[in-house]
C-alpha cells in the first residue's frame, strides 16, 4: 500500500477505530470493517467484512451511498395517456357535477374510456382501472349499472342542455349540420327506415351537430327522427342552446324563407348557399373583385337583395373542371343541349345569401370553415360504434349519443393542442395517446413512482405545452 494509505489507517487506529481493513483492487483502495462471528454449524469463527467506502488521495475517505430499499409496486397504471385524457376533459368535469348529481362520475369515466376507442360497456371498468386518476374518483362501472346510467342520462335532456348552453357561450361562429347512423335494434322507436351508402334499407336515426368553428369544438348534439325536415330540426335545436346574436353557417338544405325569418327574429346572423337550381342565380351580379384561395383565383361580386346580401363567387379552376364534365356528358348524350347551356352558365359558381355586410373574401372563408364539421361527424360516428347502436330503447340511444359527444369534445380539445403546436400533420390525438401510454405510474400504497419518460415523449410534452409529467 502507498504511504498515504498507511498514514490514514494509523490515524484511524489512534482515534480508537478497530477492525479497519484496506483492500486494493486495481488503482483503488476500499475500506472495510472486519469482525469475526461464530458459525454454529461449522463450530468455528468466521471473518465477516462490511464495506464502508473508498479512499481517495485528494478527497480522503468517501463514504458509500446507502442503497435505497427495494420498491415493490402493488399497482401499475397508465399515467401519460391518462393525464392527457384528463387534460382534455377537465373543464367538462364541473359541468357534469352540476348537471348530473347522481351519475356524474360514471358519465365522466364513460367519456374518458370512449376517447381511447371503441370501448363497450362490459369493458369500461377494466379500461378505467388501467388509467391513473388524479381526481381520485370512485365511479361504479358494472355493465348493468352503466346501462341504467345511459337510460337516465338520455332521458335527462335538461341536464344535457346545461352543458350545451355553457359550451355554446364561448363560440361566435357556428356550423349546423345533419347526418345519420343506422341501427338494427327493434326496441328503438325513434329510428325510421332509410337507405345507407350500400343502398341497404335499414332503420336510421338522424343526428344534428352544432359546432363552433372559432373555438374548434362541438357544442351540441341532438337525435332526431329520420323523417323530420331540416328546417324543423334547426328551429328546435337553436332554441335549446341560445346563440342569439351570433353567426350561423348552414348548408343548402336549409335554404328557405322560414329559416330566414326564424334567424332574423332571433337576431342570428347567417350564411347559407343557394341551391344550384335557385332562381336567385338569375339576379345579375357583376364579378368585379377577386382574391386567391389556396393559390386558386376566386372572382366575386356582391348585391343587396331585400333584407339580405347576395355574394356570388366563381372558382376559375372549378369552372374549367365542371365545363369539361358537361362537354363529356353532352358528347355522350347523357344531357340535352338545354341542360348543357344551363349548367355551363353557373359552372364553378356559388351563390351565398347572408345577413352580413362584409368583404366577399370574409364571407367565403367563413363558409369554407364548415368543411371541418364533416370531419368531426366522421370521428363522432366512429365513437358511436362502441356499442354498435344495439341498444334497447330510445333513452339509451340518447344517453349513448351524449356520452359519445363528450368523447368527441375531448378528442377535439387534444386536436386543438396539436394544431397550436404545429403537430397536427404528424400526429392525431389517437397517435399521441398511444405514445404517452408508454409512461406508467407505480405505487406500493405509500409512494408513487413514474417510469422513465422516453425522450420522444418528453419532447412532445414540451411542444404541446400540456405539462403532464411532474418536473
Amino acid at each position: 500500500m502507498e504511504a498515504w494509505v498507511h498514514e490514514w489507517v494509523r490515524k484511524k487506529r489512534e482515534d480508537g477505530e478497530r477492525g479497519i481493513e484496506i483492500k486494493h483492487f486495481g488503482n483503488s483502495y476500499y475500506v472495510y470493517r472486519s469482525t469475526t462471528v461464530w458459525d454454529k454449524e461449522a463450530k468455528k469463527r468466521r471473518k465477516r467484512s462490511v464495506y464502508l467506502g473508498k479512499l481517495d488521495k485528494e478527497r480522503g475517505f468517501i463514504k458509500r451511498e446507502r442503497e435505497t430499499p427495494s420498491f415493490k409496486p402493488k399497482s401499475i397504471r397508465q399515467h401519460g395517456n391518462a393525464m392527457l385524457l384528463h387534460h382534455a376533459m377537465g373543464d367538462i368535469l364541473p359541468l357534469l357535477r352540476e348537471s348530473f348529481d347522481e351519475y356524474w362520475q360514471e358519465i365522466y369515466a364513460l367519456a374518458i374510456t370512449r376517447m381511447l376507442g371503441m370501448t363497450p360497456l362490459k369493458r369500461v371498468e377494466n379500461v378505467w382501472e388501467r388509467l391513473y386518476d388524479p381526481y381520485k374518483l370512485t365511479p361504479r362501472l358494472s355493465p348493468k349499472l352503466l346501462a341504467v346510467v345511459l337510460r337516465d342520462v338520455g332521458a335527462d335532456r335538461s341536464g344535457q342542455s346545461i352543458i350545451f348552453r355553457e359550451l355554446a357561450r364561448n363560440g361566435r361562429q357556428f356550423v349546423y349540420d345533419l347526418s345519420v347512423v343506422f341501427t338494427r335494434s327493434e326496441g328503438i322507436n325513434f329510428a325510421e327506415l332509410g337507405y345507407n351508402k350500400g343502398h341497404i334499407y335499414l332503420p336510421q336515426i338522424q343526428i344534428a351537430l352544432l359546432y363552433a368553428v372559432d373555438t374548434c369544438l362541438p357544442t351540441m348534439i341532438r337525435a332526431l327522427p329520420g323523417s323530420v325536415k331540416d328546417i324543423t330540426t334547426l328551429t328546435a335545436s337553436l332554441s335549446e342552446v341560445e346563440i342569439d346574436g351570433k353567426i350561423l353557417i348552414l348548408d343548402r338544405g336549409f335554404f328557405s324563407e322560414d329559416v330566414a325569418a326564424f334567424l332574423l327574429q332571433h337576431e342570428i346572423a347567417f350564411l347559407r348557399p343557394a341551391k344550384r337550381n335557385s332562381a336567385l342565380y338569375g339576379v345579375r351580379i357583376h364579378l368585379t373583385q377577386h382574391f386567391f384561395y389556396r393559390e386558386r383565383l376566386i372572382r366575386y361580386g356582391k348585391r343587396r337583395q331585400e333584407a339580405y346580401f347576395l355574394y356570388l363567387f366563381e372558382d376559375a379552376v372549378l369552372r374549367m373542371e365542371e365545363e369539361k364534365t358537361l362537354f363529356k356528358r353532352l358528347d355522350e348524350r347523357k344531357i340535352t343541349r338545354e341542360e348543357f347551356e344551363k349548367g355551363r352558365k353557373n359552372a364553378g359558381r356559388m351563390l351565398i345569401l347572408s345577413s352580413l355586410d362584409r368583404v366577399g373574401e370574409d364571407i367565403f372563408m367563413m363558409y369554407k370553415q364548415r368543411g371541418h364539421v364533416e370531419t368531426q361527424f366522421d370521428s363522432y360516428k366512429n365513437v358511436l360504434h362502441a356499442d354498435r347502436m344495439y341498444l334497447q330503447d330510445d333513452e339509451s340511444v340518447f344517453g349513448h349519443l351524449f356520452i359519445s359527444f363528450l368523447a368527441l369534445y375531448g378528442y377535439c380539445k387534444l386536436e386543438k393542442v396539436l394544431k397550436k403546436a404545429g403537430l397536427l400533420r404528424r400526429y392525431s390525438p389517437a397517435d399521441v395517446l398511444e405514445e404517452f401510454s408508454k409512461v406508467y405510474l407505480f405505487t406500493d400504497g405509500t409512494q408513487e413512482v413514474i417510469s422513465e419518460i422516453p425522450k420522444k415523449i418528453a419532447e412532445l410534452e414540451a411542444k404541446m405545452g400540456v405539462d403532464v409529467f411532474p418536473k
